[in-house]
């Protein structure tokens, strides 16, 4: 038994073909789906600091004895971390400041993998492959950052 097309050109004709349907999936479909995945990840976890406009006293005994961030004191670093994790997904979702923003969280992953949870990695992996597209290649037609370029580069 082969493998065929059913028009007899074979198994690479067939593989060449779905790849070319494949590669029709839109950029714009990718980085939404980018952005408001990982921005749901950071907003929830900002969620789990906060108590209404106020840090938890767990988040930041948490920062005391769990993170122990090396040269930021965990009362700072709590407020950073709750700040950080509501405004740049804000950000991302709205698609405005989008590699900006992008870029700060991929920083705080990073932090997380290596001095908190460096056995997180495949978790820590996934966020940075979301924002890399992001930072990469733009957050997409659906975004505000794409209607602001469009004004200005309407306005010459």
């Amino acid at each position: 038994m082969t493998l065929s097309a059913p028009d007899g050109r074979g198994f690479a004709h067939t593989f060449k073909s779905a790849a070319a349907l494949l590669d029709r999936i839109p950029h714009d479909l990718i980085a939404t789906i980018s952005r408001l995945s990982i921005a749901a990840v950071f907003w929830q976890s900002g969620q789990t600091k906060v108590d209404g406009w106020q840090v938890t006293d767990n988040a930041v005994y948490l920062f005391q004895t769990e993170y122990k961030l090396p040269l930021l004191d965990p009362w700072l670093a709590a407020h950073l971390a709750a700040f950080a994790e509501h405004f740049f997904p804000l950000l991302l979702a709205l698609g405005l400041a989008s590699r900006l923003s992008a870029l700060a969280l991929l920083a705080m992953t990073l932090v997380i993998e290596i001095f908190v949870y460096p056995d997180a990695w495949p978790t820590h992996g996934t966020w940075a492959v979301c924002f890399l597209i992001i930072i990469a290649r733009g957050p997409g037609r659906l975004s505000l950052d794409y209607l602001i370029s469009r004004y200005f580069a309407r306005k010459g």
